[in-house]
């Protein structure tokens, strides 16, 4: 049986994710590493330092060493530690944005990139200019921030006021692009209500997992 090792850097998902890969890798078995105050420590420093790429790299050398087959990385902000961690390990890292920047730069030229934390915007649109020259595809990245709305869902509980937050802002960036990426995994309560808005929207979670599916078996 393979083995994927989930690091988490917040519960808010923990369900999400796991059900997803019950659902689509149900021949794998599943563990979870959840570290909170990597979320924490991101938004404090408004990004990535070398202490949680650190911190990032033992986690996936430790996996490695548990056994895993492969590491899926649950928070986008992560980005530059699981590329450090890649040369360090002999297993796939699988970002759970990459499958969704990969159909995004398919989807139109214009991405918009919508986030309810600054740290995850310059990780995702790294995402979809990696994607993008992979192709050979010239893309525009814009950038759009719900300030405030990530505390409301983590620190009330608040989710239908996370919602109006950030579907406000989606309304704001659908006139400007072509599609819309959303850059957290914990955006995924949106799905219901993106109908509402006049271009296409992806969410990472279940792109991403389907990736980690393709990367484990083929």
């Amino acid at each position: 049986m393979k083995k994927i090792v989930l690091l988490q850097t917040s519960m808010v998902s923990f369900k999400t994710f796991n059900d997803l890969f019950h659902e689509i890798i149900p021949e794998a078995q599943v563990s979870n590493l959840v570290d909170e105050d990597l979320l924490n420590t991101l938004n404090l420093n408004k990004g990535i330092t070398s202490s949680i790429i650190q911190r990032i790299t033992q986690y996936c050398i430790f996996a490695e060493a548990a056994g895993a087959d492969l590491i899926f990385s649950q928070c986008s902000s992560t980005r530059e530690g699981i590329e450090c961690a890649r040369r360090m390990v002999n297993i796939p890292l699988v970002m759970v944005d990459d499958g969704m920047a990969e159909q995004a730069i398919n989807m139109g030229a214009r991405i918009g990139v919508a986030a309810t934390a600054a740290a995850t915007l310059k990780p995702t649109a790294s995402a979809l200019s990696q994607a993008a020259n992979s192709a050979g595809k010239s893309i525009e990245v814009k950038s759009y921030l719900a300030d405030g709305a990530l505390d409301v869902l983590m620190k009330e509980g608040n989710r239908e006021k996370h919602d109006k937050l950030v579907l406000d802002l989606l309304k704001r960036a659908e006139k400007e692009n072509d599609v819309i990426v959303l850059a957290q995994g914990s955006m995924i309560t949106l799905e219901p209500y993106l109908s509402q808005i006049a271009v296409p929207v992806l969410t990472s979670p279940r792109l991403g997992v389907q990736r980690a599916r393709k990367i484990l078996f083929g």
